[in-house]
């Protein structure tokens, strides 16, 4: 099924001096081979409770479709996807599904070995609460094996990443050990997101507990301590990606307009998990660990490591003493009210006197960055551009914002990755991928360099630093090795 006229990203991929990695492919489930995992690996019985779940889930997601506007507006239901699969280019759709007819293309997409991540994600996702647990254990092994299966016989041109449930440390410990250690997998995807009842709502209102919760970012202000699961990353050598969205917010979005609620949506939920990670502390206590946020993109990344830095400069430990109130000089300030305040503002002087009379109260800690300590606002810099890598997809004009060291403090560069998101809505032809990206070459907002990185060097250093034989076996294997050992890794 190979075309023999040459696209346009074979012919860009012919020009380039380097391979192109392609961090973000993704899989389209094939539902009863799927299901037919889930039923060797938990066994009949649990396998029909599965399908019953798995057909409450669908008709939950596809309830605003059957409803009318004065009960979605009623309910607040949010606009969900739908039909969020290729069907016009029938090859594409099939070229997701079945790895072998992938690994036929991948020469004529451009792409010399791509990550593929399970659609089936939120899916598993939504079977959250503890009472589902032992479904969502055994469909999480269902689908890790179902993925090496298919998926592990071109592992020269492509790698399928496990799927981890991050509702407990434990849970996620398990599933990651038996993905790396029984089945030979070497990407993870977590669940960068988990939902968790209100506590007072749980115990007050049980009926409304079901209806409203809050998000648990992993990090700050988590149920659990997870530092035992990112410590097991890095024993076993795994680089976690979150491929999370605003979707796990329900009720938060239009009730009328899908396209209002997926813009943005990834990037964030991937700011809600990579500020939770680095105030909580994360990459201060694991230096050596690497975790990516799929899917956003990376200009909310340059906004947020702005904002970080420039929050800690007036917020910090010691630079949040200069706020207490009881610096405030009283009688200046009313000394100049009575001289320069309007007739009304100084009528009302003594109403003011009684304002300010009354203390400010003040946390328990001031610091909020204790977590995260450190002395330099330069710190920011090795404590957010080393460890954090950003999936970008190929339209997304704003990845040259991550080489812009004018405009980035500290003259970062971000480290983006590439993803091709094949197997979704947004790539109509995944023979025009690469070619897309390459745009911003042409374009001039990108240099080769930049784009050697988007593409290849920075896919190599995120999986390659946690795990320098990454490559080995594979179709780039020889050229990430010098790369690997430029940077002192082999």
């Amino acid at each position: 099924m190979v075309s023999t006229e040459k696209s346009s990203s074979q012919a860009i991929r012919a020009r380039l001096g380097h391979p192109i990695i392609d961090s973000d492919g993704h899989t389209l489930e094939v539902t009863p081979t799927f299901l037919e995992y889930v039923k060797q690996i938990g066994g009949r019985k649990l396998a029909d409770r599965f399908a019953k779940q798995f057909e409450t889930s669908v008709i939950a997601r596809s309830a605003w479709l059957q409803m009318s506007a004065d009960e979605r507006r009623d309910m607040w239901t949010s606009a969900g996807p739908w039909w969020a699969a290729p069907t016009i280019n029938t090859l594409d759709r099939a070229t997701a599904m079945l790895p072998r007819l992938l690994n036929q293309r991948m020469d004529e997409l451009g792409i010399d070995f791509t990550v593929i991540y399970p659609s089936w994600r939120p899916g598993l996702m939504r079977f959250a609460d503890e009472q589902d647990e032992e479904i969502r254990r055994v469909a999480s092994r269902a689908l890790n094996t179902y993925l090496m299966d298919v998926y592990g016989p071109c592992s020269d041109r492509m790698t399928p990443a496990a799927f981890i449930p991050m509702h407990t440390p434990e849970e996620a410990i398990e599933e990651l050990e038996y993905a790396v250690d029984v089945l030979g997998m070497k990407v993870a995807v977590i669940a960068g997101l988990v939902r968790r009842p209100i506590p007072r709502l749980q115990r007050e209102y049980p009926g409304l507990a079901t209806a409203f919760h809050r998000i648990d970012t992993l990090g700050i202000d988590s149920d659990y301590d997870y530092d035992p699961f990112w410590q097991r990353c890095i024993d076993l050598k795994i680089a976690p990606a979150a491929h999370a969205s605003r979707f796990e917010w329900e009720g938060q979005g239009s009730i009328s307009n899908y396209v209002y609620n997926h813009i943005g949506a990834f990037a964030t939920a991937g700011e809600a998990l990579c500020k939770s990670l680095f105030m909580g502390g994360v990459t201060k206590r694991f230096p050596s660990l690497r975790v990516a946020f799929l899917e956003g993109g990376v200009a909310w990344a340059c906004t947020l490591y702005a904002n970080m830095i420039g929050h800690w400069e007036k917020r910090n430990g010691k630079a949040i003493r200069d706020l207490n109130p009881s610096n405030l000089d009283q009688d200046l300030l009313f000394q100049l009210i009575d001289q320069y305040g309007d007739k009304i503002t100084r009528s009302k002087l003594e109403d003011v006197r009684k304002v300010f009379a009354t203390p400010e109260p003040a946390p328990e800690e001031l610091d909020d960055w204790i977590r995260c300590p450190m002395e330099r606002a330069e710190e920011i810099k090795d404590l957010f551009v080393e460890p954090f890598y950003f999936g970008c997809e190929a339209d997304d004009p704003t990845n040259a914002w991550a080489f812009n060291t004018k405009i980035n403090p500290f003259g970062a560069r971000l480290k983006v990755i590439f993803g091709s998101d094949i197997g979704h809505w947004d790539v109509p032809d995944m023979r025009e991928v690469v070619a897309e990206a390459y745009e911003l070459v042409e374009g001039g907002t990108m240099t080769e360099e930049d784009f050697r990185d988007f593409t290849f060097t920075n896919a190599v250093t995120f999986y390659g630093n946690m795990n320098p034989n990454f490559f080995k076996g594979t179709r780039v294997e020889a050229e990430a090795a010098k790369v690997l050992e430029s940077q002192g890794r082999e």
